[in-house]
């Protein structure tokens, strides 16, 4: 929503003080030149990028004009899991939980918490380091060195489509700058017209230089931007996996590796510490998610 705000306010504003300096919107309206840019725009992405980073951009995009991200509720479930985990781990052994792992949808620990499951990759990430671990890699050193090797990688791919929309906006400008130089050319060979026609058709050029710095800096570079940051945030996904994996492996009891889960998330996300402490109290009881929201 708040996106489409944005959007709103960019457009009504250049929109709005272009009529207000009397300017007609009617000469902004230049279908050939949006053709030129778009569509170079467009063919360009398409021969830089990979066909997962073009289908992830239109994952993304969607993700972000429906504002659905990460919340405090699916970061409780993540933490709550992680304390479940380390608390049979803790009293039945790590061996015991092969089953649990291999099979996280069917686990009866793992089905309390649909959001995580719904995270292919980050349930994937957690998976991997609990096997790992009770394949008996139970070194803390190297364990976080391994993590924080795979946290850069996703760092990579995650920032991928962010990176390319990015490169996208940076060259809008410049394709802008094509649309208006074939404007002009056209306008040339019109050259003998009246000084008015000659005037309107060397104005409609223009309008590319236009059109290109304004989805550049007023639309394409803030989608780029957003998505960065919904990546980062996304990123700190694992961050939380790994910092109360690595708190087990160093002797902290379940409740403090649960605890330092929370200290790594934005504060936006991060539920309180009563709230944690509450969501792992109701989950060792086997409480459902409605259970514990209503609680």
């Amino acid at each position: 929503m708040r996106f489409i705000v944005g959007f709103i306010i960019v457009g009504g504003s250049v929109l709005g003080g272009f009529t207000g300096m009397g300017g007609h919107l009617w000469v902004l309206w230049q279908p050939f030149e949006i053709l030129i840019i778009l569509g170079a725009a467009i063919g360009s992405y398409v021969v830089a990028n990979p066909m997962s980073v073009l289908r992830d951009t239109t994952v993304t995009i969607g993700s972000l004009l429906k504002g659905r991200r990460a919340g405090r509720t699916e970061y409780l479930e993540l933490i709550s899991l992680i304390y479940l985990i380390l608390r049979a781990a803790k009293s039945k052994g790590m061996n015991s939980l092969e089953k649990e792992i291999d099979n996280p949808r069917e686990s009866q620990i793992f089905s309390q918490f649909p959001s995580v499951l719904r995270h292919e990759r980050s349930l994937r990430f957690l998976c991997d380091y609990l096997r790992l671990m009770s394949l008996g890699l139970e070194r803390p050193h190297e364990v976080e060195s391994l993590m924080d090797e795979e946290i850069v990688t996703l760092s990579r791919e995650l920032n991928q489509v962010p990176k390319a929309l990015a490169g996208m906006a940076d060259g809008l400008p410049a394709l802008g700058i094509v649309a208006a130089v074939l404007g002009v050319i056209k306008a040339m060979g019109a050259i003998s017209q009246p000084p008015e026609v000659l005037g309107q058709m060397i104005g409609g050029a223009l309008i590319g230089t236009f059109l290109g710095v304004l989805m550049s800096y007023g639309f394409v570079g803030p989608i780029a931007g957003a998505a960065r940051q919904r990546r980062e945030a996304e990123l700190n996904r694992y961050i939380c996996v790994k910092v109360g994996l690595i708190a087990y492996l160093n002797g902290c009891a379940p409740q403090i590796c649960a605890e330092h889960a929370r200290k790594v998330l934005f504060a936006d996300v991060q539920p309180s510490f009563d709230e944690v402490e509450g969501a792992t109290s109701m989950a060792s009881l086997g409480k459902s998610r409605a259970d514990r929201q209503a609680a």
